[in-house]
């Protein structure tokens, strides 16, 4: 296992030392090109300038000297751009041979490399043939220490494995723990604020039905209320009724004053109510025709007419067709 991982070292540092050296090499390469490509530009851009700038000058010192023709100039640099054609050519040329050589070196390397790995794994075979042969003569005892020891040092590996195996299971619980408790958090968070909705739903309906609860008891203490005035006012008539009928039916002879005869009980009520707030005693007797209503009784007729031209002359009571009853119960007529 040793001499293997130090097979991959050494391998991986050749392969490293030459992709470094190949890298310079193209990047120098790539340097000379771009130099010739810039040869190559000044020189197609100046001579023919400048050639052009000195027959200008020449012409304009003497216009008999005749202008020297151009052909000379191209072809010189046809010439040189062939020879820089050339120079890059041969710096490309060469370049690729030394990638090559390169190569050809990184390949010895590499083979170095493997041979020496292989010599050095038949030699540890041949070390461990050795070995094993001296072990043959060993007593058993020395073997028993020894396969102890080797039994040792796997059962040491195998405690390591199950201790790491031990480490990972209890990592991953305590992570699913801690998944546990954050989720039966999150579920205790969330039914707290449904328990606190709830309370506040419960409590705005018991606030409701308080509020309900107090406006059926007004209602309530309005009906009693009203029923209550009107068993007041039905025991009022009543007693005035039994109070007229008793004077009516066991008095002597009565003279009443009858001042109208009412359509219904509310027409009556309101002409008795203004004859007893002028401080009149008023009676009523139900007809077949309607509610009669009488002033008395007086014990003899001249009481009973002064009391009727009284109240006829009375412009706020407005009663002008009064008149004077003989007033006997029916039961006894």
């Amino acid at each position: 296992m040793a001499m293997n991982n130090k097979q991959r070292w050494l391998g991986g540092v050749v392969l490293l030392g030459g992709g470094v050296l190949l890298a310079a090499l193209l990047l120098k390469g790539n340097d000379e090109i771009q130099q010739q490509s810039g040869l190559e530009t000044a020189a197609s851009g100046v001579r023919p300038v400048e050639q052009i700038r000195l027959a200008h000058e020449q012409g304009a010192s003497s216009a008999a000297v005749p202008l020297q023709p151009l052909t000379v100039d191209v072809e010189t640099e046809k010439r040189l751009l062939e020879e820089q054609r050339r120079a890059r050519e041969s710096a490309v040329a060469e370049q690729e041979a030394k990638t090559a050589e390169f190569l050809k070196m990184q390949q010895q390397a590499e083979a170095a490399a493997a041979r020496k790995a292989a010599e050095e794994f038949a030699a540890m075979n041949a070390r461990r043939k050795a070995a094993q042969q001296s072990s043959d003569n060993i007593p058993p005892e020395v073997n028993t220490t020894a396969g102890s020891a080797a039994k040792t040092a796997e059962q040491k590996v195998a405690e390591q494995k199950a201790a790491e195996k031990k480490a990972a299971e209890r990592k991953a619980a305590d992570q699913q723990k801690k998944q546990n408790e954050d989720a039966a958090k999150k579920q205790a968070e969330q039914r707290l604020a449904e328990e606190k909705r709830q309370k506040a739903a419960e409590e705005r309906k018991q606030e409701l039905a308080k509020q309900k609860a107090a406006e059926d008891k007004k209602a309530e203490d309005r009906k009693a209320e009203e029923k209550k005035r009107k068993a007041q006012e039905e025991a009022k008539k009543k007693a005035e009724a039994e109070k007229a009928r008793e004077i009516m039916e066991h008095g002597d002879k009565q003279w009443m004053v009858q001042v109208s005869l009412a359509a219904n009980q509310a027409n009556a009520d309101a002409v008795a109510a203004k004859l007893r707030a002028k401080g009149y005693k008023v009676t009523q007797s139900p007809t077949s025709k309607g509610i009669r209503i009488m002033v008395g009784p007086s014990k003899d007729r001249g009481t009973a007419d002064s009391t009727r031209k009284k109240i006829t002359s009375d412009p706020s009571l407005n009663m002008k067709s009064a008149w004077v009853i003989d007033w006997v119960p029916l039961d006894q007529r």
